[in-house]
């Protein structure tokens, strides 16, 4: 689709994709290193053919406790019993609007194959399904209240997302983004109790009596630098220490295409590992 607000992970396109073998490949040696979570993102991850052999790869791999994908979910309703027969756990399916006409000019693309993607991904048991629903000023901040009652409808967990001035232009920025404070402190007045996710940089999440809501803040801060322990993949085999910079990446695919063994691939990711540093940090006066 073409989702104007999409960071794309940080990365911008690339022409070199890896194989699905090249991406298993990839988090075999990450998993012999201590990783047990791996989430395939994109883009659009269900736009690969071969995606089933590259969550059925991954799920077979030691080390694995999680395997997760983050997706529009329109292709969800033709693949999610075949994803979860090959190991996938759960979804995160990004729906921002239950309006079609609001989808379709955010998007472009039918609101009906999303919903219907949820369905298949709950009835899958992809558990936990996870709605996405960025907030957008003078877009969709009206249907907060819908979007709950859909949640508990599709026994889904719902996330409201604050907009990131991430890989946008400061007009676009400047234009669509809405503090969520108002909200966040409207369901604390409704809900039947507050937890923190400190796991998740102090995530408020409310508990209604069928259903779950967590509001998700900018990641701009010091507290997310301070606790984040992820290390992306770019489509075209470079680690990405850092989703908010692109002059640290260390390149994984070329060494491996020229025939680099296990101790040569791991000396490059924990050369990345190296390169890792908060990009918010508290400076010194």
């Amino acid at each position: 689709m073409h989702c104007p607000y999409c960071h794309r992970e940080g990365e911008s396109n690339a022409s070199t994709v890896m194989s699905a073998n090249e991406i298993v490949h990839i988090a075999k040696i990450a998993l012999s290193l201590g990783v047990s979570r791996v989430k395939l993102t994109g883009g659009e991850p269900l736009l690969r053919k071969d995606i089933l052999e590259i969550v059925g790869g991954i799920a077979g791999l030691k080390g694995l406790r999680d395997l997760s994908m983050t997706t529009n979910g329109t292709f969800l309703e033709s693949t999610a019993k075949d994803l979860k027969m090959n190991g996938l756990n759960r979804v995160n399916v990004s729906l921002p609007s239950l309006n079609s006409e609001t989808y379709r000019n955010l998007m472009g693309g039918n609101l009906r194959d999303a919903i219907e993607g949820v369905k298949a991904a709950v009835e899958a048991e992809l558990y936990p399904v996870k709605l996405n629903m960025l907030l957008l000023k003078g877009v969709n901040e009206g249907e907060v209240e819908k979007m709950i009652q859909f949640a508990e409808q599709t026994m889904t967990i719902l996330q409201l997302i604050e907009l990131e001035p991430l890989n946008i232009n400061e007009s676009y920025y400047g234009r669509y983004h809405l503090d969520l404070n108002e909200i966040d402190e409207e369901l604390k007045g409704r809900a039947l109790e507050v937890r923190t996710r400190q796991d998740m940089q102090n995530r408020r999440v409310y508990y209604f009596p069928r259903v779950k809501v967590e509001v998700i803040r900018p990641i701009e801060n010091t507290e997310f630098c301070a606790r984040c322990t992820r290390l992306r993949v770019t489509s075209d085999g470079k680690l990405k220490p850092c989703l908010m910079r692109n002059d640290n990446l260390v390149d994984l695919l070329s060494p491996m295409r020229k025939g680099a063994n296990g101790e040569g691939l791991t000396r490059i990711f924990l050369e990345a590992v190296k390169r890792r540093e908060p990009y918010y940090k508290a400076v010194k006066c």
